[in-house]
């Protein structure tokens, strides 16, 4: 199985799936495109899309390029927990933001990791 792409995959799924949540908040809401501010309920929803496309930027070529230099499982294995960390990001910021500080963490440190064993590999090797 190649681990690396599905995690990069699931990436991309989950992010759509945040996409569709920031739409049914819109709709829920009557916050009418293009705004993306109004209802705090649709802003909770349309910032838990937009931070997981700013960390996805330095997530995907930190995984591949990780993958290149580091066993497959582990770096699949990082990437997961991200992936774990994204949802419970989404569930915290949505029900209180305030308590989004773990599900962060277990994504920001994956993204960490990833770039750092990145690095390693490109330098060491």
């Amino acid at each position: 199985m190649h681990y690396i792409e599905l995690v990069a995959l699931l990436a991309v799924a989950q992010y759509l799936f945040f996409g569709a949540m920031v739409g049914r908040a819109r709709g829920r809401y009557g916050v009418k495109a293009p705004a993306v501010t109004g209802h705090e309920g649709f802003e909770r929803a349309y910032r838990v899309q937009m931070n997981t496309l700013e960390l996805m930027v330095a997530l995907l070529p930190s995984l591949f390029v990780a993958a290149r230099f580091w066993p497959a499982g582990w770096v699949a294995g990082i990437g997961a927990v991200y992936l774990l960390g994204r949802f419970v990001y989404w569930r915290a910021y949505v029900g209180n933001p305030a308590s989004r500080a773990l599900g962060f963490m277990l994504s920001m440190l994956p993204v960490i990791v990833l770039l750092l064993m990145a690095l390693a590999g490109a330098v060491l090797r």
